[in-house]
This record gives C-alpha cells, structure tokens and sequence, in this order.
C-alpha cells in the first residue's frame, strides 16, 4: 500500500512538474537541446583574437556579437537572446581542439558558428564531439573545399565559396582580361593554398618557369617573402596571384615595393579573397604616419581582389549602409571594414538558421533547417548560398582598388559575378544569374 501511494505521489509531482512547463512557457525540450533555455540560447565561437593570424580575422567575432546584441534588443529569436562565447585559439590547432572541447563539454553551447582557420578546425573536427555529439557547426570562416563533405562532417556547413571555386573565377578573368601574358603565383603551403592550386589546374591556368612559390603557414612575418618575390620577378611573371592570408599580401606587397615595384617592376598583382582587406592591409603595412599610407596606397593602387560580399566602402548598398549603423552602436566603436561586413552577415544568416530551426529548436532541427531553407535566407552575398550541400557562396566578384584604397568593380559599374563549383574535374567559371534578396526590414529577419 505504501509502494502505491509513493507511485501516486510521484505521478501527481511529474504532472506538476509538466504543468509548470505549460504555463510558463518553457519548451519542454530545453533540458535536450544543450545550450537552449527559456531565455537564451547559447553559441560558441573559436577563432584567432591573437597572434600572428589574427589582424582583420579578430573583428568577426566581436562584429557578430554586436549584431546578435541588435536582434537581442529587438526580442530575440522567439523570446530568447543570443549568448556568443568567444574563444582565443591563436590560429594554433592544438589551441583550436582545447577552446572547441571546453565550448562543447564545459559550455555546452547549443552550436558552433564561424570558426576561423583551415588547419584550426580540421584538428577540432578530429578530436571534439563535434561530429559524434551532432554539433551544428555553422558557417566555417574558410573556403578549404573538403569541408563540404556532408558524408563526413553532415553538421559542418561552409561560409566562405569553396577556394577552388575562387581559383577557377580568377583563372577566367585572367584569360579574358589578360590572355598571353605570363602568370606567376604565391601561395600558402597547407590545404587553403593547395585547394587554390587544384582549382587553376582544374582551370587550365599554367604558371611561368619559376613563378610558383609557396610560404609557411605563420611564416611570412619572420622570413619576408624576400625569396619568393625575387624569383617571381626574376620569372618574368606578368600577373602574379598572391593566394594567402592578409597578413602575408601586406609583407608581399611591402617587400614588392622594396624590390622597384610600381617604378621599374609593374606586374599586375591579384589577391585572393581572403588576403585582401584594405584596412588590414594598410595597418599592417605600418601606415601610422601620413607618408606611410601614402607609400601603401600606391602599392595597392590597381591591384585586383575578388570578393563574394559588396566591398564594405559600399555604402549606397542597403546592406552594408545598415550593418555601418549597427557597427557605430552596438560594437564600441569598432572601425568598419570587409571583416565587420563579414561578421554581420554571418550573424544574420544563423539568426535565420535558428529561426527556420523553430521555436522549440534542437541541434537536428537546426542543421535539417539551414540544409532545406539555407538558400532562401537574405544576406549581404552576391552568390547563392549552397546549404543544400553544406557549401557556402558560390561566386565571386573581382575588384580593383583605387588610390585610396577603396575596392570598386575592375570594369566599373555594378559587380559581374561569376560562379563555379568545387569539381577538379570541370574547371568552368560561369556569370552568375542569382538574384540577391532584399534587406529584411530593419535588417531584421522573419524567415518571410
């Protein structure tokens, strides 16, 4: 009898307990959902704020903080406000494994989103639960094209257009704006440069005797590029790739100046998208006094970037001319440039992926969500967003900096994008047909 009534007394307190849930209105799965509350719920981010990698990169986190602080004070995603934990890796992989295990098993963060770094989170993906636990791991600030491989990463979703892709859009404007004329190449030795090296040869694009040259990773502050540059010029290359990060254009293009660069050398000088930020690259060429700047600006003056987001001088763009206002209130003054875009347009992307997630979401619910309505969702990109398959952009656009430094389209007028796939079999680019969605309202989402 005793037994009896214990069981009696527990079933009324377990229907207490559910009643309670019904009436607050706390979802009943939040005890499921890691990182869920009837408050908030909560993101992990783990990317270079330090270290020889991380001028320009360290804005994105904090820009994308800001942008979830703006839809915060608006209400939320469904009542609930964004927590963003920012974690420091140093662009080091083993810090990278630490900082995404602490963020799963310690902080129990709900997903992960823009993790920066080729070598940085294929370490995380090896050795955290990011794959066995499910983990959404949205919108990875790298364009390696192994990545998008939803067999073995089915949570991991890409950002950035695959780095074959860019080279094979590169590859075609050089053919058609430059045909006949020697090419030469500096790249970054790991799987970023290498994804750039099989997109040119799926492209059919051959590089001078001499002219292919690679750096370290991490290495170009230390050695200079002196090397590599001497060979590039003594190559005879016309056009020369620069496919690295930015830190490593801004020692290549100082260390260009110091061989007769835009005085008794003239190539033409391509960067990649990654490597191309115009502030970052004056701050790191040391343009502290006016003479300086003046020096870097005729550096870059009618250098060629590509790009897949509106150059952030862009402000007749209704995207960057809000995300501009969102950055002067929410982000203590940060100066504005291509990594704050880049932020806030991340942040508005997983603000739709959490809404088309539902409003009782879980970590399924997310990642079926941003794979089924991730190429509907309004963002800053001139490409079609390929969540489908777990691929980031698809095109890009090529861009001429001006003798301010600012990037305008090469041929004037409106960007001409062109988009390609990441198959090392077919090395076509193609102009894009994609129709960019319009700004949501008070660049506030509704899935609508």
């Amino acid at each position: 009898m005793i037994r009896a009534l214990t069981k009696r007394i527990r079933a009324g307190a377990a229907l207490l307990a559910l009643a309670g849930l019904v009436i607050s209105g706390v979802p009943a799965h939040a005890a499921d959902a890691p990182g869920v509350t009837k408050d908030t719920i909560t993101l992990g981010m783990s990317s270079a704020q330090s270290g020889a990698a991380s001028p320009g990169y360290n804005k994105v986190g904090p820009a994308m903080r800001a942008y979830f602080d703006y839809i915060n004070e608006k209400g939320g995603v469904y009542g609930r406000k964004i927590v963003l934990k920012l974690e420091d890796d140093k662009y080091v992989p083993t810090n990278a494994v630490n900082k995404v295990n602490k963020l799963i098993l310690r902080d129990k963060v709900f997903a992960l989103v823009g993790n920066l770094g080729t070598a940085t989170h294929t370490a995380a993906l090896k050795k955290t639960p990011i794959i066995k636990q499910g983990v959404p791991d949205l919108f990875v600030n790298t364009g390696y094209s192994g990545f998008a491989n939803p067999t073995k990463y089915p949570t991991t979703f890409m950002y950035l257009p695959s780095y074959i892709m860019e080279a094979k859009v590169m590859a075609k404007y050089i053919k058609d704006k430059f045909p006949g004329k020697k090419v030469g190449i500096l790249y970054q030795d790991d799987d970023f440069g290498k994804d750039g090296l099989a997109g040119f040869k799926a492209a059919g694009l051959t590089f001078v005797s001499g002219g292919t040259q690679k750096y370290a990773s991490l290495s170009q502050a230390t050695v200079g590029l002196t090397t590599q540059l001497t060979a590039l010029k003594t190559s005879g290359a016309e056009v020369i790739i620069l496919f690295g990060v930015t830190s490593a254009t801004a020692v290549a293009m100082r260390t260009a100046a110091a061989l007769g660069y835009g005085t008794t050398w003239g190539p033409q000088f391509i960067f990649g998208s990654v490597g191309a930020d115009p502030t970052t690259l004056l701050t790191l060429a040391g343009a502290t006094t006016p003479e300086a700047r003046a020096a870097t600006l005729r550096s870059l003056t009618g250098a060629l970037s590509l790009s897949f987001l509106p150059a952030a001088s862009d402000t007749d763009d209704e995207y960057v001319k809000k995300f501009v206002e969102i950055n002067t209130t929410y982000n203590k003054g940060a100066q504005w440039d291509n990594n704050v875009l880049v932020g806030m347009n991340q942040a508005m992307l997983i603000v739709q992926a959490l809404r088309a997630a539902g409003e009782n979401p879980t970590r399924e619910s997310l990642v079926a969500a941003l794979k089924s309505k991730g190429s509907t969702f309004a963002s800053a990109g001139y490409s079609k967003l390929d969540s489908a398959n777990n691929i980031g952009y698809t095109g890009y656009w090529v861009g001429k900096f001006n003798s301010t430094g600012v990037i305008a389209p090469a041929e004037g007028g409106k960007p001409v994008v062109y988009t390609a796939d990441s198959s090392t079999s077919n090395g076509d680019a193609t102009l894009s047909t994609f129709t960019r969605p319009a700004m949501p309202a008070d660049a506030i989402p509704t899935n609508k």
